[in-house]
């Protein structure tokens, strides 16, 4: 018996081509009375796998799969007057990923050295002194590549659990040197050079032991030497999706359901039935490597403190080593600088109470920022923020 299904689709920018099955279809343009245009596909069932390599099943009475690109919705959607070709230029501009092999990496160098002053600068504030973790922010260093291995079961029989950092878990120098150029640091992405991302990353290798793979120190990378580069879990993925047979060997992967899931496949064994029991976890967990830290403070605020050779104010400079990170990123919901109906309605509240928030510390912000500073010199932070949002 014929399977049928109606694919509906809006056209827009977002979406320039409809995606149905390769099997056999009669399509119907239709126009809404709102002005959308969109594609009726009626699909029968098919019999050829999916262009990815993987098998066809079943859910709720119909297939899934294959794809392909609906010629009909292409035509239609270079008639929509919305958006525009990219230029070479913006291409250029987004195109920064850099690839296992090293396609994308661009000409520069960066020492370990120059790499720690940065990351102290730039990085410390999130990610805690030599990559040790800060609050809310994941630790970047520690651990060891074996505890990948490790299954927390039961933290009272001295259960540990794996440690996921740059040195254990990530497969490839490149993700390094991609992730930091463009999404770091966090208030400022996409404002570090070259030079710098190399010796960012150079010192992130540093503090997570990694070598050469001839055994040699990192002192400094550059577009030459990187690829000499090799992580400890190199291995660690499956399927391999870099090198030649990287389209080949995810089209074995999912040719093969039983091996990641089909919704008719189960792989697990022994499960309850009917109405499943809420368990309360009741263990602390314990036995993290490094150690979770339980200090509030940035360790030591001596380079913060008032310098009149310094063009920064000392409330900028406090600012934007350690304000900045939420409060200049919409992302993390806390007011905007210069965002002057957020902090209008924050001072509805009134002074004192935006002080004693500030100090004190309010949702995720710790006390202070985190810094050891004087409530009075913290007070002059607030002021300095609120007089930068009216």
């Amino acid at each position: 018996m014929r399977k049928f299904r109606h694919i509906i689709t809006t056209l827009s920018i977002a979406a320039i081509a409809v995606v149905t099955s390769s099997a056999s279809a009669s399509e119907k343009m239709v126009k809404l009375k709102d002005g959308r245009v969109i594609i009726k596909t009626h699909v029968l069932p098919f019999k050829k796998k999916n262009i990815d390599g993987s098998a066809p099943y079943k859910r709720h009475g119909e297939y899934v799969g294959p794809y392909r690109i609906n010629p009909q919705a292409e035509k239609v959607a270079k008639k929509l007057p919305y958006g525009q070709k990219a230029t070479k230029e913006e291409i250029k501009a987004w195109d920064i990923d850099v690839r296992p092999d090293g396609l994308g990496l661009p000409v520069g160098k960066g020492t370990v050295d120059e790499g720690e002053a940065l990351y102290e600068k730039k990085c410390q504030m999130c990610h805690g002194d030599f990559g040790t973790g800060g609050k809310g922010f994941p630790p970047l260093a520690g651990g060891d590549h074996d505890s990948l291995k490790n299954q927390l079961l039961d933290p009272n029989a001295g259960d540990e659990p794996p440690v996921r950092t740059i040195g254990t878990y990530w497969p490839y120098a490149s993700t390094i040197f991609w992730y930091v150029k463009s999404g770091m640091p966090f208030p400022h992405p996409m404002t570090l050079t070259d030079d710098e991302t190399y010796a960012l990353t150079a010192y992130l290798l540093n503090v997570n032991d990694i070598t050469f793979k001839n055994g040699d120190d990192i002192e400094y990378l550059d577009n030459k030497n990187f690829l000499n580069v090799v992580m400890p879990n190199h291995d660690g993925f499956y399927p391999d999706v870099d090198g030649p047979h990287a389209k080949q060997n995810i089209k074995n992967l999912l040719a093969h359901p039983e091996k990641y899931g089909d919704v008719t496949y189960r792989c697990m064994k022994n499960c309850i039935k009917g109405k499943v029991p809420v368990v309360h976890i009741t263990n602390e967990l314990k036995g993290f490597n490094p150690p979770m830290s339980t200090k509030r403070d940035w360790g030591g605020m001596n380079w913060i403190l008032p310098n009149a050779g310094h063009k920064e104010s000392f409330e900028e400079k406090v600012y934007n080593k350690v304000c900045s990170a939420c409060h200049s990123n919409k992302a993390i919901g806390a007011p905007m600088i210069g965002d002057k109906e957020a902090w209008a309605k924050v001072l509805k509240k009134g002074i004192d109470k935006v002080y004693e928030n500030a100090i004190k510390g309010v949702g995720a912000m710790p006390p202070k920022g985190g810094t050891n500073l004087s409530d009075e010199d913290f007070k002059k932070v607030v002021d300095y923020i609120i007089s930068k949002s009216k």
